[in-house]
């Protein structure tokens, strides 16, 4: 073989050599090489996501969570977790010579000395209350939806998980500046903390390092805010994430839509465009708000002190529902062996977290009940579920008008009211209001599956009359399209769940546990006759549209 045919083997013939790849291609087939990321992306970036309006709510919450992430690095380079006592003597002249602990003077720092910092730290602020405002208003919509059955129940678990830790995250986050806004928060916190029977007082030791405040409350809180709830919700957000993209999006019921088929937009590059875009979007309203709207203005309140309170002094929004348990509760006292068991804190206390379980634990409930062991990608529409839709809104409901009792004080005062109206107002309301709410929405829901009913079986309203030949006067109906027909009647109304029969055919009686006569209730109630209004059958749609019916 010549040189010639030797070049050739081996891929040396000018001829036939490729150009030389760019140091962008090089480092792609160096990674590639390694980590195989062709391969997955090849797999799953042009996976088809469906689109719908809801579904940034759950965006709106990833991006305040990274506008959180940013701004709380930038501010942790400036504050000092210490409860070391300092006389002030900075750029805000009012506060000059006066005693404070060194975390509240650095917080000082940050709005007055570091530049931008005041902005960073309203911004900070902002994106909380959002965070956890987008957390709730998108678990409300999984929940109204459906969008938590199999095999979404993990990611339901994590999502109610962020809800509880954004929440403490929240609360140990406003308490570290040491105003006596936020540390009349804690001095509120440490109360309940001793109502716990036996611990209480060790609890309470513990965490505030002695008798309250002591010295080092906020030396704890730092690390717990900026490290330790960060940490677990990133990795929560994380695999929420990895879940989403797995199971493939829920989608809302139309033409096309199936348990599995989706009808929507691929992930790279539409998804990923709009998704960048709406980010700094997001960005850029956190960051007017916090820099046209104030938040938080510590200096206002001055340094913590154990002998004052603020007057109206508020938590943020997402702990008011446990305040207002604790304002609107009566002070009952139980007096044992020389001990006091405080009831009226101690019993608000253990029912938030409760109300709270009882809100993650729902979806096991729910298939529980049913006892569908199916997966669901499609969504239900809210009012085919009507008592699910109630039970949602009576839950909010009770949130709103504990809400009401934790700023009665406000309410009085804004509204020229009787604080005492108020707090007697909210104990009937708690358990009057979700009751009514739920009655309300259910008819409700009853009413639009009604119309659909109707809407079906004798079309849309053209507005055009007609006189017949027997004198009589009708409106002509349309009939509706096939996707809007589809949309109207594809959701299931299978039998609920039933005991069967308790005796046998040789007259033998079966034991019947009472888990399930409980079940059996249950199902008849939520999805009973009761609970839903028959959809149309083919056989009623072709016998009312087979003539001159379309009146």
């Amino acid at each position: 073989m010549g040189d010639d045919g030797a070049r050739r083997v081996y891929g040396t013939d000018s001829a036939h050599r490729r150009p030389p790849a760019g140091k962008g291609e090089q480092l792609a087939d160096w990674a590639d090489g390694r980590l195989g990321l062709y391969a997955l992306a090849k797999a799953n970036m042009r996976k088809v996501f469906p689109d719908h309006w809801s579904f940034m709510l759950g965006e709106v919450t990833l991006y305040s969570f990274v506008v959180l992430i940013l701004t709380g690095v930038y501010l942790t380079l400036f504050f000092e977790p210490s409860m070391q006592e300092v006389v002030y003597n900075g750029s805000y002249t009012e506060l000059n010579g006066v005693l404070m602990s060194r975390a509240f003077e650095s917080t000082l720092d940050i709005s007055f000395d570091v530049r931008g910092g005041l902005l960073i730290r309203q911004i900070h602020h902002w994106a909380a209350l959002v965070f956890i405002a987008g957390m709730l208003v998108h678990m409300m919509r999984v929940f109204f939806t459906g969008a938590f059955r199999k095999p979404r129940e993990l990611n339901w678990v994590f999502g109610w998980t962020l809800l509880m830790l954004g929440i403490i995250t929240g609360l140990t986050g406003y308490s570290l500046p040491d105003d006596l806004l936020s540390g009349t928060g804690i001095r509120f916190a440490q109360g309940a903390i001793l109502s716990v029977p036996i611990v209480g007082t060790y609890l309470s030791f513990f965490l505030f390092g002695g008798e309250f405040p002591g010295e080092d409350i906020i030396s704890r809180l730092y690390p717990v805010h900026i490290l330790l709830l960060p940490g677990i919700m990133l990795g929560l957000v994380t695999a929420h994430l990895i879940l989403v993209f797995y199971h493939k999006h829920t989608q809302f019921p139309g033409p096309g839509r199936k348990e599995r088929s989706v009808v929507g937009m691929p992930f790279l590059p539409v998804y990923m465009a709009k998704a960048g875009g709406f980010f700094f979007l997001v960005f850029g309203v956190l960051t007017v708000m916090g820099a046209i709207a104030q938040i938080n203005p510590v200096w206002a309140f001055g340094p913590y002190r154990p002998d004052l309170v603020t007057t109206g002094a508020q938590p943020d929004w997402y702990l008011g529902f446990s305040e207002g348990l604790i304002r609107v509760m009566p002070g009952w006292e139980i007096n044992l062996w020389g001990h006091t068991l405080a009831l009226g804190v101690f019993i608000p206390f253990s029912l938030f977290p409760l109300i709270l379980l009882a809100l993650g634990l729902y979806p096991f409930i729910e298939a529980w009940i049913t006892g569908d062991k199916r997966e669901h990608h499609i969504l239900d529409r809210p009012r085919n579920a009507p008592v699910r839709t109630g039970l949602g809104v009576a839950w909010l409901t009770l949130y709103t008008v504990l809400l009401i009792g934790g700023g009665n004080d406000i309410v009085a005062t804004h509204l020229h009211l009787s604080i005492n109206a108020i707090t007697w107002f909210v104990r009937i309301g708690v358990f009057v209001l979700p009751v009514a709410a739920f009655i309300v929405t259910k008819k409700i829901c009853m009413g639009l599956q009604r119309r659909d009913r109707a809407k079906v079986l004798h079309g849309r309203e053209a507005g055009t009359i007609k006189r017949l030949p027997t004198g009589e006067y009708i409106e002509v109906h349309e009939p509706l399209a096939q996707a809007e027909l589809f949309t109207l009647t594809q959701h299931e109304q299978n039998p609920p769940y039933e005991v069967g029969r308790e005796v046998d055919a040789g007259g033998v009686r079966r034991k019947v546990k009472r888990s399930e006569r409980l079940r059996a209730r249950l199902a008849k109630a939520m999805f009973g006759p009761d609970a839903r209004i028959e959809k149309p059958t083919v056989e009623e749609y072709r016998q009312i549209t087979s003539g001159d019916h379309q009146h």
